[in-house]
Protein backbone atom coordinates (compact mmCIF):
# COMPACT_ATOMS: atom_id res chain seq x y z
CA UNK A 1 0.00 0.00 0.00
CA UNK A 2 1.15 3.41 -0.80
CA UNK A 3 1.10 5.92 2.51
CA UNK A 4 0.34 8.28 0.78
CA UNK A 5 -2.83 7.02 -0.83
CA UNK A 6 -5.74 8.74 0.49
CA UNK A 7 -7.80 5.25 0.96
CA UNK A 8 -5.50 4.35 3.53
CA UNK A 9 -5.90 5.16 7.46
CA UNK A 10 -3.41 5.73 9.82
CA UNK A 11 -3.46 5.14 13.91
CA UNK A 12 -0.09 7.51 15.31
CA UNK A 13 2.13 8.44 18.03
CA UNK A 14 3.52 11.40 18.88
CA UNK A 15 5.46 12.52 21.33
CA UNK A 16 7.09 15.47 23.17
CA UNK A 17 10.65 14.07 23.41
CA UNK A 18 12.14 10.65 24.16
CA UNK A 19 10.41 8.64 27.08
CA UNK A 20 8.08 12.33 27.00
CA UNK A 21 3.96 12.55 27.04
CA UNK A 22 2.67 10.25 23.97
CA UNK A 23 -0.36 10.97 22.31
CA UNK A 24 -2.67 7.94 19.94
CA UNK A 25 -4.67 9.39 17.28
CA UNK A 26 -6.70 8.19 14.07
CA UNK A 27 -6.63 9.74 10.73
CA UNK A 28 -7.14 9.67 7.04
CA UNK A 29 -4.94 12.15 6.59
CA UNK A 30 -1.81 11.89 8.67
CA UNK A 31 0.41 14.35 7.24
CA UNK A 32 -2.73 17.25 7.87
CA UNK A 33 -3.28 15.70 11.39
CA UNK A 34 0.58 16.12 12.24
CA UNK A 35 0.77 19.62 10.66
CA UNK A 36 -2.27 20.42 13.00
CA UNK A 37 -0.36 18.84 16.18
CA UNK A 38 2.80 20.78 15.15
CA UNK A 39 0.71 24.22 14.52
CA UNK A 40 -0.88 23.88 17.66
CA UNK A 41 -4.30 24.57 15.90
CA UNK A 42 -6.16 24.15 18.96
CA UNK A 43 -3.87 25.84 21.86
CA UNK A 44 -6.05 24.31 24.74
CA UNK A 45 -5.53 20.37 23.38
CA UNK A 46 -3.72 18.08 25.31
CA UNK A 47 -0.80 17.98 22.67
CA UNK A 48 -0.23 21.78 22.37
CA UNK A 49 -0.04 21.94 26.65
CA UNK A 50 2.29 19.12 26.57
CA UNK A 51 3.89 19.91 23.38
CA UNK A 52 3.60 16.97 21.77
CA UNK A 53 4.65 17.35 18.31
CA UNK A 54 7.20 14.61 17.18
CA UNK A 55 5.79 11.71 15.26
CA UNK A 56 7.41 9.17 15.80
CA UNK A 57 4.89 5.89 15.03
CA UNK A 58 2.19 4.95 12.84
CA UNK A 59 0.19 2.21 11.48
CA UNK A 60 -1.12 2.11 8.02
CA UNK A 61 -4.87 0.03 7.59
CA UNK A 62 -7.48 -0.28 4.60
CA UNK A 63 -10.16 0.37 6.67
CA UNK A 64 -11.30 2.85 8.92
CA UNK A 65 -12.86 0.59 11.36
CA UNK A 66 -9.91 -1.59 11.91
CA UNK A 67 -7.91 1.75 12.20
CA UNK A 68 -10.32 2.80 15.40
CA UNK A 69 -10.30 -0.99 16.57
CA UNK A 70 -6.45 -0.66 17.00
CA UNK A 71 -6.41 2.60 18.68
CA UNK A 72 -9.05 1.90 20.93
CA UNK A 73 -6.93 -1.33 22.11
CA UNK A 74 -3.66 1.27 21.99
CA UNK A 75 -5.06 3.24 24.37
CA UNK A 76 -5.96 0.58 26.60
CA UNK A 77 -3.05 -0.49 26.89
CA UNK A 78 -0.29 0.60 29.38
CA UNK A 79 2.30 3.26 28.94
CA UNK A 80 5.02 0.06 29.06
CA UNK A 81 2.67 -1.64 26.24
CA UNK A 82 3.20 1.44 23.86
CA UNK A 83 6.44 2.57 24.59
CA UNK A 84 7.56 -1.29 23.88
CA UNK A 85 5.44 -1.09 20.60
CA UNK A 86 6.96 2.51 19.63
CA UNK A 87 10.45 1.05 19.85
CA UNK A 88 10.01 -1.93 18.11
CA UNK A 89 10.00 0.55 14.70
CA UNK A 90 11.80 3.64 16.11
CA UNK A 91 13.91 2.79 18.96
CA UNK A 92 15.37 6.46 19.04
CA UNK A 93 12.10 8.27 19.14
CA UNK A 94 13.15 9.89 16.06
CA UNK A 95 10.75 12.19 14.39
CA UNK A 96 9.32 10.48 11.19
CA UNK A 97 7.26 13.34 9.52
CA UNK A 98 9.32 14.30 7.06
CA UNK A 99 10.00 10.94 5.95
CA UNK A 100 6.24 9.75 5.48
CA UNK A 101 6.04 13.37 3.41
CA UNK A 102 8.07 11.89 1.19
CA UNK A 103 6.64 8.74 0.91
CA UNK A 104 8.85 6.60 3.23
CA UNK A 105 7.90 3.98 6.21
CA UNK A 106 9.36 3.48 9.80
Amino acid sequence: MNYADSLAYYVYILASAKNGSIYIGVTNDLGRRVLEHKSNENPKSYTARYKIHRLVYYEVFESPQDAITREKYLKGKSRKFKIDLLETKNPEWVELYERFMRGGNI
